[in-house]
């Protein structure tokens, strides 16, 4: 098995925890590999990190078995730029706040690794969503896990957002912005906006709107094999549009079509947990003291 390891800037708190996943990795008759961004931080901070380092330029399809990722739910939206349409899967130890899709917690490192090398796991398959335009803004880039989101600039006035449904106009939005969310997704910006939690499976994408001046306007799900349609307009130079944590300043009037990716991701799910555990455990979700 070839494993690839992943991360980005870490605390410091953080690299005894890095340094057993190495230990641990060493234990088993694998292959490592690790990202050239990993490499660099960890000089000097990591004993034994004498494995190769993963060649950017190469081919990861039928190369790589598995992703490993070090740090918080934006590492692992950041690998999913790697991993694109290969169907590499993907699991992610969380090291830092909430980790709803880095979901192996710091304390069972161990044992999460164990499961991972003897395949004792189930794959998770997550739809994506895509924006294109003329522009080509994100350029091959233009995918998202969790969300596309249309804003306006901190210190601008409202936009207003004109959007259409397979060409028929569904509504304007005047507000600070849109968020077009997957499933994987509405359990994040899209949840904090007041948009409903949707179940991974549920094949439906969900419009949110991000503090909107009509208070009859609320989030809608749709499903997710219809294409989105935004014109843009601004008093302001320009606005933001965002693919996961990529973002671009568009400073002028734009049509964005926003449907599904064509492709999925892979998440890693542990024989000991779910998407309804992790629900509950994470969010808090339904937690009374009347169920315990």
């Amino acid at each position: 098995m070839r494993i690839a390891v992943y991360g980005r800037q870490f605390n410091d708190t953080v690299i005894p925890y890095i340094q057993q996943v190495f230990n641990v990795l060493a234990q088993h008759n694998v292959e490592v590999y690790i990202h050239p961004q990993l490499q660099a931080t960890l000089q000097d901070q990591i004993d034994n990190l004498n494995y190769p380092v993963l060649d950017s330029t190469s081919e990861l399809k039928g190369f790589i078995d598995v992703f490993l990722t070090l740090g918080g739910d934006g590492t692992m939206l950041d690998v999913v730029t790697l991993i694109r349409d290969s169907g590499i899967p993907v699991i992610g130890i969380n090291f830092g706040r909430l980790g709803f899709l880095a979901s192996v917690n710091k304390d069972d490192i161990a044992a999460a690794i164990n499961a991972v090398v003897n395949q004792q796991f189930t794959l998770d398959s997550r739809e994506l969503i895509c924006i294109s335009s003329e522009a080509e803004i994100f350029g091959k880039d233009n995918f998202a896990l969790n969300d596309i989101t249309i804003h306006k600039r901190d210190d601008s006035a409202m936009i207003t957002m004109h959007a259409y449904l397979n060409g028929e106009f569904l509504n304007t939005y005047w507000g600070d912005g849109i968020i077009i969310s997957t499933s994987t997704g509405s359990t994040a910006y899209s949840l904090s906006c007041g948009g409903p939690i949707i179940y991974p499976q549920s094949d439906s994408i969900v419009l949110t709107p991000v503090s909107p001046h009509n208070l009859n306007v609320r989030p809608i799900v749709l499903p997710d094999n219809i294409t989105l349609t935004f014109e843009v307009q601004t008093r302001s130079a320009n606005y933001l549009i965002s693919c996961d944590s990529r973002t671009a300043v568009i400073d002028t009037s734009m049509k964005f079509d926003i449907r599904k990716a064509g492709f999925r991701l892979n998440l890693i799910r542990l024989n000991n947990e779910s998407y309804l555990s992790t629900l509950r455990n994470k969010l808090l979700w339904g937690l009374d003291a009347r169920n315990y």
